[in-house]
């Protein structure tokens, strides 16, 4: 059993974290479920939109009216009734996972809003980064260290040209920062702080 499921990007990393959220017929938000371990000692909450199916004898759980895509950023999508007259005997883990990839879908969607809300770059460099991804794959088809010496050289290339860059950030609007990048703001100033060297709550 999933306790969480959660989706994230490697632009955004936790910044911008989905999940499938569920919503009860009256429009709250249920609490985790918990789960007994075997031996009935220890036990564990579960989030998983899965669990909410309305199962069980003596404390039925809470059962799901619908999912909606949920973000980190607060950001939250369309809501997708569960239809359980289709599901007939099928565990909702099957046939809730249709809504819930379209909640997946969803999010996706809102990552693409943001990258359209982030400084943009020259498309010039987004084709020379293109390029340069491209001719290192190509490399380590014939040589795997000569492409981890290229990725290394890309890294010290960004740690050189982003030390004073980081500084000049650093006296800038945190959250104007963070609206070009499309982070948030401590993902931010963790990000300065490793470019810049510094310690990110210095």
């Amino acid at each position: 059993m999933e306790t969480e499921e959660t989706w994230t990007s490697d632009e955004y990393g936790r910044s911008h974290e989905g999940r499938a959220g569920v919503l009860l017929d009256d429009g709250t938000t249920p609490k985790p479920v918990y789960f007994d371990s075997a031996s009935g000692s220890t036990g564990w909450e579960v989030r998983h939109w899965s669990v909410y199916d309305g199962a069980g004898t003596y404390q039925p759980r809470p059962k799901a009216h619908a999912l909606q895509a949920e973000c980190s950023c607060g950001w939250t999508g369309t809501r997708h009734a569960i239809d359980w007259t289709t599901a007939g005997d099928l565990p909702f883990h099957e046939s809730g996972l249709p809504t819930a990839e379209q909640c997946e879908e969803d999010w996706d969607t809102h990552l693409r809003d943001i990258a359209g809300t982030t400084v943009p770059l020259p498309v010039e460099l987004e084709a020379l980064f293109q390029t340069v991804t491209a001719a290192i794959e190509d490399l380590a088809q014939d040589s795997p260290t000569a492409a981890i010496k290229a990725a290394r050289t890309l890294e010290l290339i960004a740690q050189r040209t982003a030390h004073w860059l980081a500084h000049d950030a650093r006296d800038q609007d945190p959250r104007t920062v963070a609206a070009d990048l499309g982070l948030s703001v401590d993902a931010t100033r963790s990000l300065l702080a490793r470019f810049g060297g510094w310690h990110p709550h210095g």
